[in-house]
């Protein structure tokens, strides 16, 4: 019989490459413990102000607050970016199909419910120009390690923000200030490593939007960023964006509230100036609720029905219950290709909507869904499917065994949708601080990624927060995603 093979004493590529990024990111952190405590206290003195002169605020309960930006650079190679570009794009991809799954397939629309009204809109503005080219621009938000060696594995998609997405002002704000503030230091204790900006987050709209400007046969046309305008609440950022695209772009863009479109002839105008498209931060649920307040409702309507709306109506079914859709073994199977249930596999974290009902689980065999979520409180997470900003969600190792039956119970009864997910490892970067008397000190802060993306590239939210719900609005921070290169 011929002898085994002798397994290779040298790493495969992906040993190499896991390696090497471990071994940068090991080195950006090591430059910044050899600064001199004076040296960083300056940074971060540095670091509030570039905050606060670029209006990296938070409003909340009618006080305002400057966003905390990390000194350490959290960093990827070219390689990685490659991968979670790719990643990405396929899941992306695969959550455009929601609507005709939603219209063809029962189970799918069961999942994926909506109110009566957002179902009679999403029929009206599911219209051919719409299915022809459906523009939606999103964040899809994971947890990922890209430290570790097989930093693939840590990768796990959480949920999907289908619309009105945060970050887009705030991503590149944080790495402004950090490459000015930060990199410099770095690269004057280890002038072997060399830190780079991703694609900034604001370009990839512009040309989402631009481009979409041609496909509706609105070439150079005027666009109109819309939110809740007069709400200080939350991030402020489209009247950044609004500002940014002007003064660096010499692109007019329009910035109002829903309240402020109006129908002029068969046009949309906002005051004297006619729209040809808009990004919305606004959902249908808060534009029927406006209408009932006397707001007239067709200008957003018309927009949507002539495909001159990013995110598009597909954006309705911004829920954590599409995860069901994609890890459905019997689902997935008859709507995906291989390659992407292979992504889907491997990245999406199994997620179930919450009923008396028996499904697949984690491990493939089909069990009582109740029954396994009592059994596994430990590894799983209890959410609203369509809630945000960290409202809701229980992590099941934080409570004990009745809380969460309780919990269970009440999520059984509520007219929203819950979901069960599986609970994913969530990745701890250490940021050095300083204290009260002067001395460097380690604080543990768990992150979360968020990225959007188009076919262009892709940029990366970072944020970090003491809590196991990582969320800005849960009073957390953010740090800086940057490209590290060994030269």
């Amino acid at each position: 019989m011929p002898d085994d093979p002798v397994p290779s004493a040298e790493p495969s590529p992906a040993e190499t490459s896991g390696l090497r990024g471990a071994r940068l990111a090991a080195r950006v952190r090591q430059a910044l413990y050899h600064l001199p405590a004076a040296d960083l206290a300056a940074a971060h003195e540095r670091m509030r102000q570039g905050a606060i002169e670029r209006h990296m605020d938070y409003f909340h309960d009618g006080r305002v607050e400057s966003i905390r930006v990390l000194p350490c650079p959290i960093t990827l190679l070219p390689d990685q970016i490659d991968y979670l570009h790719s990643v990405t794009r396929t899941l992306h991809h695969g959550l455009l199909k929601m609507p005709e799954l939603y219209f063809s397939d029962p189970a799918v629309h069961d999942l994926l419910r909506l109110h009566p009204v957002e179902d009679e809109w999403l029929r009206a503005c599911w219209t051919p120009a719409v299915q022809a080219r459906n523009p939606v621009f999103d964040r899809l938000d994971c947890m990922v390690d890209y430290a570790s060696p097989i930093w693939k594995d840590t990768l796990r998609f959480v949920e999907p923000n289908l619309t009105g997405i945060g970050g887009l002002y705030l991503v590149p704000a944080v790495e402004e200030v950090v490459d000015g503030v930060v990199v410099p230091l770095l690269v004057a204790q280890d002038p072997g490593i060399r830190l780079t900006r991703l694609l900034d987050a604001r370009i990839l709209l512009l040309r989402e939007l631009v481009e979409h400007l041609e496909v509706v046969g609105r070439p150079g046309g005027i666009i109109c960023l819309v939110e809740p305008k007069y709400e200080l609440e939350g991030i402020d950022e489209q009247r950044r964006l609004v500002e940014y695209y002007g003064e660096r772009h010499g692109i007019e863009v329009l910035h109002a509230d829903p309240s402020e479109l109006r129908m002029k002839g068969d046009e949309v105008y906002c005051g004297d100036t006619q729209v040809d498209l808009v990004y919305r931060d606004y959902a249908v649920l808060d534009l029927v609720e406006l209408a009932a307040e006397g707001m007239d409702p067709e200008p957003m309507r018309r927009l949507f029905r002539e495909n001159r709306v990013v995110s598009s109506i597909t954006a309705e079914l911004d829920c954590k219950s599409c995860f069901e859709v994609l890890t459905d073994p019997v689902l997935s199977e008859k709507y995906y290709s291989e390659a992407e249930r292979r992504v889907f596999q491997h990245h999406v974290l199994w997620t179930r909507v919450v009923g008396e009902r028996r499904t697949s689980l984690p491990g493939g065999e089909m069990g009582d869904l109740l029954e396994f979520a009592c059994r596994e409180r430990e590894w799983l997470v209890l959410k609203p499917s369509r809630g945000y900003g960290g409202e809701g969600v229980l992590l099941g190792q934080t409570v004990s065994d009745g809380a969460w039956v309780r919990a269970l119970d009440a999520a059984l009864k509520d007219e929203e949708v819950w979901v069960l997910q599986r609970l994913a490892q969530i990745p701890v970067i250490e940021v050095p601080t300083l204290t009260a008397d002067g001395r460097l000190h380690p604080e543990a802060f768990y992150h979360v990624m968020g990225f959007a993306s188009s076919d262009d590239g892709i940029a990366i939210l970072a944020r970090a927060s003491q809590r196991q719900v990582v969320n800005v609005a849960q009073r957390g921070g953010m740090a800086a995603v940057m490209l590290a290169e060994e030269v």
